[in-house]
């Protein structure tokens, strides 16, 4: 049975790696920085590019290239990597195909760590952002768009607005323009939603998330779904489609073709020059986590939609966010792109303000105050005056992030027990 018909189940214990008669049946942590060859000769074919193979870990790394390959299974693309976090994984993403002087379009309702690599750090670097409202009209979205985009980028489920990507939209709009779409997949995962499916061309993932799991490792992910005809808009597209110098002038789309070339270009030039590599034994640690990704999603999944459901019977509740519930604004869109479950993630909002929530939040036993999410312990977060705070009011607005709103990360221990906690910290209110 080939990859493309297994079942996720299946491809998240064995895809990237299938050991051969006496091999390790557990991936194997290759810590070593650097491999060690016969000639001179051979390690300038990998310099060079002509040859695959190992020669230092800050590009390549057996470990890391095994459990990539899982991440791209999972998704169903064609070339992965693994970064050192998530932010590297999104800057890596967009600076791999724009530079100073460029364009992008994005989503307004992102992580607000994203938000200020965009907004603050990358703008800094000379590459400008127009941030759209996820909700807005196709006409207002084509609207942004400048003869210098190179990219549009939007997240799946939005962290923590909870509001859900309409990727066939933002897809179209791209494409209509010549440039991909980018779409972060962290918070649904690949068991609850394939963004390849309805037209998006590049995913990125922070594998620090549901992937690991456990809070053991930091990491992040880039899978090219092979998809977007570089060639076709070659003039957009100059790193991949004309010489690289640094590599006596090969031609990424030319050498590797549509499925090879920018994944390529990200490792052999960004990981190269910045160095954010994943180390094999974070690879390790997060392949353990892979192996039960579709276990826990579905534990998650039905812990937050009990959750959700009685958060939003409370009397001391305002408000409650949450893609499962059929009041939700982007209940249509959840069960268009996740009709197996969305995530364990919660926003809502406790009467009384900010006072109110930071009162029950102290009041939790069973959930931890931590600035973590999705993971197998459940965890509660202010993100107005955390995850955002370096937001201003209109800004949060944008995000669909208010004073009040709670993050409510719902864990896999046992669903009567986290109602229970719940419960009595709203009593304190």
């Amino acid at each position: 049975m080939s990859l493309n018909e297994q079942k996720p189940g299946t491809l998240c214990v064995h895809a990237g790696y299938r050991p051969q008669n006496g091999e390790p049946r557990n991936i194997p942590i290759v810590q070593s920085t650097t491999f060690r060859y016969e000639s001179c000769a051979e390690m300038a074919k990998l310099f060079e590019l002509e040859k695959e193979g190992y020669f230092y870990t800050r590009l390549q790394n057996p470990t890391n290239d095994q459990v990539a390959a899982k991440i791209c299974a999972l998704e169903g693309g064609t070339a992965a990597m693994l970064t050192s976090s998530g932010q590297a994984a999104n800057f890596f993403a967009v600076f791999n195909i724009a530079s100073c002087g460029d364009h992008v379009v994005a989503s307004s309702s992102i992580y607000g760590g994203t938000f200020n690599l965009f907004s603050v750090t990358m703008h800094r670097m000379g590459i400008s952002f127009t941030f759209v409202d996820p909700d807005c009209t196709q006409e207002e979205l084509n609207a942004a768009f400048q003869p210098n985009t190179k990219a549009v980028f939007g997240e799946t489920i939005a962290n923590p607005a909870l509001t859900v990507l309409d990727i066939e939209k933002f897809a179209k709009a791209a494409h209509a323009h010549g440039v991909p779409l980018i779409v972060d997949n962290t918070f649904p995962t690949p068991i609850n939603c394939h963004p390849f499916e309805w037209g998006a061309d590049i995913v990125t993932h922070s594998t620090t998330k549901y992937m690991d799991g456990h809070a053991n490792t930091v990491g992040g992910a880039i899978v090219d779904s092979g998809h977007f005809d570089w060639t076709a808009h070659a003039d957009k597209f100059p790193g991949l489609t004309t010489p690289d110098e640094s590599y006596h002038g090969i031609t990424y789309t030319e050498r590797f073709g549509l499925g090879g070339a920018y994944i390529t270009k990200a490792v052999a030039q960004l990981m190269r020059d910045f160095g954010s590599c994943a180390a094999p034994m974070n690879a390790y640690l997060l392949n353990v986590g892979l192996e039960t990704l579709s276990l826990r999603m579905a534990r998650h999944c039905a812990n937050a939609q009990a959750v959700a459901e009685f958060l939003e019977q409370s009397d001391k509740v305002s408000w409650v966010k949450y893609p499962g519930l059929s009041s939700d604004p982007h209940h249509a869109l959840a069960e268009k792109y996740m009709p197996h479950g969305s995530c364990g993630v919660i926003s809502f909002g406790v009467k009384g303000g900010r006072a109110a929530a930071e009162t029950f939040m102290s009041a939790l036993k069973l959930a931890s105050i931590a600035t973590h999410v999705a993971d197998a312990k459940t965890c509660v977060l202010h993100p107005a005056s955390t995850t955002h705070g370096q937001m201003n009011d209109e800004q949060l607005a944008a995000a669909g992030i208010s004073a009040d709103l709670v993050r409510l990360s719902v864990g896999i221990e046992d669903v009567e027990d986290i109602l229970a906690d719940v419960a009595q910290a709203l009593d304190k209110v």
